[in-house]
């Protein structure tokens, strides 16, 4: 059984227990043969996917060339000419720069060799050493090398001269396989944005025509985070990489351009990307330099450059989060990369923008939001209860922190402290829990609750100071807590506050009970409490004849059974007014009304 946070009347509904989505052997083995096809089928899924997660990029400039009145036909072939074109451009750059890049190498190995043997002149060590092992290498190559002078007579083998057949079928045999595949993913890229609403009336049909709403938001969920999510990183690629482009040329790193248009790609690669892209560039700067000034301001400016798009940039220009987890994407950029090589390092975070919102929209996949969303699985109650069940304070403290920055102590209990209680007392009441363990949730529960002190001595400076009143825990430890927490909220508002324990319910101990003001409250977190607990009422009216003496119960079920019946917590309300209480209320603000807080 569970419980609802308190709502607009403060009262805490009774919430049926409900059963996690369990991981079945037959999701374990429909997992693994999914993963094997994928694997196996690379050929086939691969482009499939590309061709996808192009589609939805595109897809927001097909829209806007209908809107301006062009042809589904003509709209959809100018975007997919004008992408394929800028890619075949970029590809066509690239390797060219490559080429440049392999004929300039053999004349960075002076500079190498001179960095080198000035590091093995600074000192001993393992560069001192690698040096070595590089210059002996270099010498014996080089004696290896016979002079003119003693240059043996070389064999001559004799090979057949190729035709011209044969040259052409050496050259444009390797270029079949990444033609064809292109050309497949553009075709399919077309089919895609021309079958759109065709499409997506039959993903309707295919999940559920009689959830048009879920599935809609499915749709629209996944289009514009996966689209935006694309558009935005090729725009935040692009304003890295120019900068980055133009410093190095500045610097003097060779093949500038190169270099900048890598790190337009390589940014796309999670968290690593910007590492991968500065690492050739900073070796190149090694490489060229006489000195080691190039390769500090290359380090300087993929620094600086980093920092800016992170922390400005990026927060600037992305409208929403992807709806990933950090940890989620980093897991997925390594499951992708062993499925699909390089291509699935960079399809990697949008492929799982794709399942997370998968499973946000759609209950058979609610796994892959569990596992891979970045939103809390857990409501806070339930993860504080968890923190109190392990014993942890540490967290639980550190967590009451970070919700106090953004609401107040009473706010705090109310949603999220009191609740927690409340399923620790469930869990007993089912006998889930153990009295030891109900001991140590309350223990730990005590810890927080002194921890808070000093923020309800805080919150209630200022405020007017009522009359005193004395709480008390009805029966176990953990009614003792929650009568701490409701003393705290009453002390931020300005009350007067005593909190004692179920063991001052003593008969020994009751007449110190007036000593805390006008009104005593025995607080309960059982909804239904025993009647030897409601018993201590008529003892505290015998004692103290003209105290109030009130009853707060916080858990509450709604209402009557189907039969109409009156539900045990309503006749233990009525059985607490018989034993002589002034007041029972089950909620916060009726405790506050009672005891005229404002």
């Amino acid at each position: 059984m569970g419980y609802i946070p308190a709502g607009k009347d403060g009262r805490y509904w009774v919430q049926p227990p409900t059963q996690g989505g369990a991981i079945t052997p037959t999701v374990v083995i429909s997992t693994i043969v999914a993963v094997a096809v994928l694997h196996v089928g690379q050929e086939v899924f691969l482009p499939l996917a590309i061709a996808l997660l192009i589609t939805f990029a595109l897809s927001p400039l097909v829209t806007m060339l209908r809107k301006l009145g062009l042809p589904m036909l003509l709209s959809v072939l100018a975007v997919v000419t004008f992408a394929f074109l800028l890619i075949g451009a970029f590809l066509l750059l690239v390797v060219s720069q490559l080429g440049l890049l392999a004929q300039n190498l053999p004349t960075f190995q002076a500079n190498i060799l001179t960095k080198l043997e000035a590091l093995q002149g600074e000192g001993s060590g393992l560069m001192a050493r690698l040096a070595d092992m590089l210059t002996v290498i270099n010498e014996r190559i080089s004696a290896a090398v016979p002079g003119p002078e003693t240059q043996q007579p070389m064999p001559v083998e004799v090979v057949e001269k190729q035709s011209a057949v044969d040259m052409l079928r050496d050259l444009v045999l390797p270029l079949i396989s990444p033609v064809a595949t292109t050309g497949l993913v553009m075709v399919v890229v077309i089919f895609m944005l021309l079958e759109r609403e065709e499409l997506r009336d039959r993903f309707i049909r295919l999940i559920g025509a009689n959830d048009l709403h879920r599935t809609t938001e499915l749709l629209e969920d996944a289009g514009a985070r996966v689209g935006q999510y694309l558009l935005m990183q090729l725009l935040v690629n692009t304003i890295y990489a120019v900068p980055v482009g133009l410093g190095l040329w500045m610097i003097g790193v060779p093949n500038a351009l190169l270099w900048g248009m890598l790190t337009l790609v390589l940014r796309f690669v999670p968290y690593i990307g910007s590492v991968l892209a500065a690492a050739f560039p900073l070796f190149l700067s090694f490489a060229v330099s006489p000195d080691w000034s190039a390769v500090l301001w290359t380090g300087a400016l993929f620094a600086g450059v980093e920092a800016l798009t992170s922390n400005v940039i990026e927060p600037w220009l992305y409208g929403s989060r992807t709806g990933a987890s950090p940890l989620a994407i980093i897991v997925a950029a390594i499951f992708w990369t062993w499925i699909w090589g390089p291509l699935g390092l960079v399809l990697s975070t949008p492929l799982t923008v794709c399942l997370v919102v998968l499973g946000r929209h759609i209950p058979q996949f609610k796994l892959f939001d569990i596992l891979f969303g970045d939103e809390p699985v857990l409501p806070p109650h339930a993860r504080l209860y968890q923190r109190l069940l392990a014993g942890d304070a540490v967290e639980a403290a550190a967590r009451a922190d970070e919700a106090l920055r953004a609401q107040k102590l009473e706010d705090y209990y109310r949603d999220t402290g009191i609740p927690a209680l409340l399923l620790a007392q469930s869990d007993y009441d089912r006998g889930v829990l153990s009295a030891a363990q109900e001991d140590r949730v309350a223990e730990v529960a005590g810890q927080l609750v002194n921890d808070m002190a000093a923020v309800a001595e805080d919150e209630g400076q200022g405020a007017e100071a009522g009359p005193g009143v004395t709480l008390v825990g009805g029966r176990t430890s953990l009614d003792d807590v929650s009568a701490v927490m409701l003393g705290q909220m009453l002390e931020a508002r300005g009350q007067k506050v005593r909190a004692l324990t179920h063991a001052d319910l003593m008969p020994a101990r009751l007449g110190a009970l007036a000593d805390g003001g006008q009104a005593v409250v025995l607080c309960f977190l059982d909804p239904a409490p025993s009647r030897a607990s409601l018993l201590h009422i008529r003892r505290i009216k015998r004692s103290h004849p003209g105290l109030r003496v009130g009853v707060m119960i916080w858990g509450v079920p709604e209402g009557l059974d189907k039969n109409g019946i009156r539900s045990p917590v309503e006749a233990k309300l009525a059985e607490a007014g018989s034993l002589g209480a002034d007041f029972v209320v089950c909620s916060l603000d009726g405790v506050m009304v009672e005891l005229g807080v404002g």
